[in-house]
């Protein structure tokens, strides 16, 4: 008989074959929410993953430290004491004159020495709310005990809707307010891929060191214009207390904002980045508002496009083209004088040459309401006159169709 392999050895055939199955690979792949991760780690700010159990909110922790070379360092927050983050109090030899020191954990000691790494708060929805709340300290001031964590340690966590987190809490609003949420979901052809060996590939964005200044003034801008535009969101603590738990406007996510903005404009990141981190930091909402308003901080001055109507540059998306034409009928109404009131015409001819024409309706007839009846009518009316009939025709076929649709309906 042949001699029997000891149990030894097969543990090493089995530890082997474990390494093989461990042995993946990185590609550079698109990967927005994984991009938002990384921009908002490299400015700094905390960030929580909220995610069902099983998505790979872990699995992506543990390849971004391995990408950015950082050690990590990981934190059942659920399995640990308040003591555990505000320190343990130890008596020294003259507690009357040296006070009573507060001990910190020894993950933070190590972190502390590094002075680099990643800190992965695991679990925070199913830390009960003493642990919370002694972990605001460790989130907004990075102190634990006595110890303050470097400047080169990111802090990251990550937790499960409260419908699906074992005995789960609702994170309390000092908490939530302190971080950037994003959603993390799975996408099918990145789980396959990486399965097969290769996962997307985590990296630090790369600041363009000529557009620092401008993105600080281009974020300061977009927030501060909003704000005085919309005073009521400088702090808004919703009622629901699900919706505490996660994103919403205070003057200290509306500061974190803004430093997001300005890394995503000096990262040049593209606007579905810099819309998962802003919602992710004050909520859909006023996020929303912001993106719109970011979105018109680059339209065209309608004065430019009334000295050079022929050569102007207009918007592609609808949206924004509709507002540039709004503007400079406005313009017009608040300074009427005939050679605006004709390069306005022009501007709107060219709308219609480079695209949709329903959107000079309401602008061509609000400009012509301000003719005065010395103004002869421009020539280039003509070539507008028949787009902007067909246009009002389609609607009105459309208005029909929907009414006869609501009849039927209604028998």
């Amino acid at each position: 008989m042949p001699a029997t392999a000891p149990a030894a050895s097969r543990l090493d055939v089995a530890a082997d074959l474990l390494t093989l199955l461990g042995d993946t690979a990185t590609e550079p792949r698109p990967d927005t929410r994984l991009e938002a991760l990384t921009l908002a780690v490299a400015a700094d700010l905390p960030v929580l993953l909220w995610g069902e159990p099983g998505i790979g909110k872990t699995a992506a922790l543990t390849r971004l430290a391995e990408a950015l070379d950082l050690p990590l360092t990981t934190v059942i927050a659920s399995v640990h004491e308040p003591s555990d983050f505000s320190g343990l109090p130890v008596v020294g030899d003259d507690p009357a004159e040296q006070g009573v020191p507060m001990a910190p954990p020894d993950w933070a000691v190590r972190l502390v020495r590094a002075g680099r790494g990643l800190l992965f708060l695991d679990e925070l929805s199913t830390a009960p709310p003493a642990v919370q709340a002694a972990l605001l300290r460790l989130v907004l001031e990075r102190r634990i005990g006595a110890l303050r964590l470097p400047p080169g340690v990111r802090i990251v966590a990550a937790a499960n809707p409260r419908s699906s987190a074992a005995d789960g809490w609702e994170l309390s609003p000092p908490l939530a307010n302190r971080f950037v949420h994003l959603q993390w979901t799975h996408d099918p052809e990145v789980v396959i891929r990486g399965l097969g060996g290769t996962w997307p590939r985590a990296t630090l964005p790369r600041l363009d060191p000529q557009r620092l200044t401008g993105a600080v003034d281009f974020a300061r801008r977009a927030v501060c214009g909003l704000l005085t535009a919309r005073p009521a969101l400088v702090h808004r603590l919703p009622e629901n207390e699900t919706r505490r738990g996660g994103a919403w406007p205070s003057p200290r996510s509306w500061e974190m904002t803004l430093r997001l903005i300005a890394f995503a404009t000096a990262a040049g990141s593209d606007r579905e980045v810099l819309s998962l981190l802003v919602r992710g930091t004050v909520g859909d909402g006023p996020g929303l508002e912001l993106l719109a308003s970011v979105d018109r901080m680059d339209l065209p001055d309608p004065e430019a496009l009334l000295a050079d109507p022929v050569g102007a540059e207009l918007p592609e998306r609808g949206d924004l083209r509709q507002a540039v034409l709004d503007g400079v009928v406005a313009a017009v109404r608040r300074r009427p004088e005939r050679s605006r009131w004709d390069a306005a015409w022009a501007l709107l001819v060219r709308a219609v040459e480079t695209g949709a024409p329903d959107l000079v309706v309401v602008p061509a007839t609000t400009l012509a309401a301000l003719r005065r009846e010395d103004w002869d009518v421009p020539a280039s009316i003509e070539g507008l006159a028949g787009a902007v009939a067909l246009s009002r025709r389609a609607d009105r076929a459309a208005g029909r169709v929907a009414a006869v649709s609501a009849a039927k309906a209604g028998r």
